[in-house]
């Protein structure tokens, strides 16, 4: 198409230029114009442009990937691209959605040697580092991340949530509550959040006003509230899998939101099948409990490291979402390998 144009443009040009004098040398750099140019533009396409295009789009190209392979894709940028902030986010947020902490805890990691001062990084890190570990503390670097986060913003609701967390896991009821009131401006009136806020405040208020022992009574595990009985047992396909030491780890989680469980109950699995009764006693944080919502994913998990993150060869099973006020037992069979 070029090379038509061009001669149609051309060659009138050369015919005049020929009755008008001019030397036959103008003639023939007209014609190696004209072929020059359209072989140049066909090889620069083939070396920077996309020839497959002119086939059409393929069937599996409008194929929309899957989470795993999307993962696997953003591994592979990262892995080229080592100092992409924005791919280390993505990475650490979308871990802690599939309720993968370590993962995300290593990706905020990443961002915080890119960006030190990264509050979102620093207060994603704390948490996740919370929810991988067994007694789902915060303390050490963690604790120090939350810190200097707030002190870089001090209107950050994760971190001023977090900090008062660790406050009242430590016994530092005062400054629990002192750092939940720093958060409540922000607050809208009147909302879900807001009344929890408060309602922890007031417990935090409550076991710092008391006596030493009248605080220790406080800590110890508040009178059953919400109780959900669960039934696990062990697929007769995978008893062969079970080893001695194995740890049996029964779970509730809220429905939506963090994955840090609401009430959790650690048993020997050799125990197995087992009865479990999940109550607001066992909530990890005074806040994060069953009572506090109204639907929870219940699951059980063997774990052969002994630690409640889900690993490669753990045995699972899950009854799915079922309600808070439920009466009847809850039937979970572990039949599956992660």
């Amino acid at each position: 198409m070029i090379a038509v144009a061009l001669a149609a443009l051309l060659l009138p040009l050369v015919r005049q230029g020929r009755e008008s004098g001019r030397s036959r040398g103008v003639f023939a750099l007209t014609l190696a114009i004209a072929f020059a140019l359209p072989l140049s533009a066909v090889g620069l396409y083939l070396l920077v442009g996309t020839p497959a295009a002119l086939n059409g789009v393929s069937a599996e190209a409008t194929q929309p990937l899957t989470m795993q392979q999307a993962l696997t894709e953003l591994h592979a940028h990262l892995t080229q691209q080592p100092d992409d902030l924005q791919g280390w986010m993505l990475l650490a947020q979308t871990s802690a959605m599939q309720h993968d902490p370590i993962a995300a805890r290593d990706a905020y990691d990443h961002v915080l040697k890119l960006a030190p001062n990264n509050a979102e990084a620093m207060v994603g890190w704390a948490e996740n580092d919370s929810v991988s570990r067994s007694d789902h503390m915060i303390e050490g670097r963690a604790l120090d991340l939350l810190k200097h986060a707030v002190l870089l913003h001090p209107d950050s609701q994760r971190g001023l949530w977090l900090l008062g967390i660790s406050d009242f896991q430590h016994g530092d009821y005062r400054n629990a509550a002192a750092t939940w009131r720093l958060l409540q401006p922000q607050l809208e009136p009147g909302s879900n959040v807001a009344k929890a806020v408060a309602e922890q405040i007031a417990v935090a208020d409550a076991r710092a006003g008391g006596t030493p022992a009248e605080a220790a009574s406080a800590a110890a595990p508040a009178p059953q509230g919400a109780a959900l009985q669960v039934q696990v047992a062990l697929a007769p396909a995978l008893k062969d899998k079970l080893a001695p030491g194995d740890v049996l780890f029964v779970y509730a989680r809220a429905e939506t939101g963090p994955p840090m469980p609401l009430a959790v109950a650690r048993l020997d699995a050799s125990q197995l099948p087992a009865n479990v009764t999940l109550t607001d006693a066992m909530a990890m944080t005074p806040s994060m409990k069953l009572s506090s919502v109204t639907h929870v994913f219940v699951g059980a998990r063997i774990s052969h490291s002994g630690q409640p993150i889900a690993q490669s060869g753990d045995l699972e099973g899950n009854a799915g979402v079922v309600a808070v006020d439920s009466k009847a037992p809850i039937k979970i069979s572990i039949d599956k390998v992660h």
